[in-house]
């Protein structure tokens, strides 16, 4: 059986491309992936993480961005979009589209069943490589559960994990502080999860 040779992009094509499209997509490699959509937790999670540091950030030189931001990792090529980006000073962007940014210092990532290993694996091995990345976020969208990774010194990175509503964590790199109670309000973490 034949199979068909993949076509491998240059991140110029990608962009060219990606930039027209109707979703979005990761590319990695010469390749594009097509990201799926998102299960209601997941999105409301990424809407009150948006809104907290949105208001925490309204009057300071940080700007928060949800998922349709693209970042894209330098050392690796890994071209993604994270839930929320969050930069303080000023933001860099890839070109004059001011679509791809180059250094956030905060990452989110909500966790979905299909995404969960890649988020805490491959992923945050891309994301280490940003200089300007101090702090990764996990918040999990099945149960109340945060784990916030800080870049120390020494290069090492620090896990704070907390898992009740009545936990807090302090995003020391943006300066802001997050309530677990706020990340999931409204969300109904008893919603049976999507058919595999």
């Amino acid at each position: 059986m034949a199979t068909q040779p993949k076509t491998f992009l240059t991140p110029e094509q990608y962009l060219e491309i990606e930039r027209k499209a109707e979703f979005k997509s990761e590319y990695f490699q010469g390749q594009m992936f097509a990201m799926a959509g998102a299960r209601e937790a997941h999105n409301l999670i990424v809407f009150n993480v948006a809104t907290e540091l949105g208001q925490q950030l309204r009057k300071r030189p940080c700007r928060a961005y949800v998922n349709v931001m693209r970042v894209r990792v330098n050392a690796t090529g890994l071209y993604t979009y994270p839930d929320v980006a969050a930069v303080c000073g000023e933001p860099q962007f890839l070109d004059e589209q001011r679509d791809t940014l180059l250094n956030p210092s905060l990452i989110v990532e909500v966790l979905s069943p299909s995404t969960e290993a890649y988020d805490r694996g491959r992923k945050f091995q891309h994301y280490r490589s940003v200089e300007s990345v101090a702090e990764y976020l996990l918040v999990s969208s099945e149960r109340v559960s945060a784990e916030l990774f800080t870049r120390q010194p020494d290069g090492r990175w620090l896990l704070t994990a907390v898992d009740g509503l009545e936990d807090s964590l302090d995003l020391q790199s943006i300066g802001t502080h997050l309530a677990l109670a706020d990340l999931y309000e409204k969300v109904d973490l008893t919603a049976p999860p999507a058919a595999a």
